[in-house]
């Protein structure tokens, strides 16, 4: 499954942050979850609401928008 299928936009939401489809739980909270040094286990064990799959669409919609960013580099 596609995180397109998992991670919404919603102007009203937290936001428009990016969440995870029906929570209020946005992409950002699960990366700073993960760089904090917690396992997917833990988080789950933290947010039952959550899945593995959706800890994998974060990092795959984290992913895919760094692969999109464009770098402007030069002198002012």
């Amino acid at each position: 499954m596609s995180y397109r299928n998992i991670i919404t936009i919603e102007p009203g939401k937290r936001g428009g942050k990016p969440c995870i489809r029906r929570m209020r739980i946005t992409v950002y909270d699960v990366l700073g979850w993960l760089a904090a040094g917690m396992s997917h286990g833990e988080i789950i064990d933290d947010f039952p609401e959550l899945m593995e799959l959706y800890i994998r669409a974060c990092l795959e919609f984290a992913a895919d928008r760094e692969r999109c960013l464009i770098a402007v580099v030069g002198g002012v």
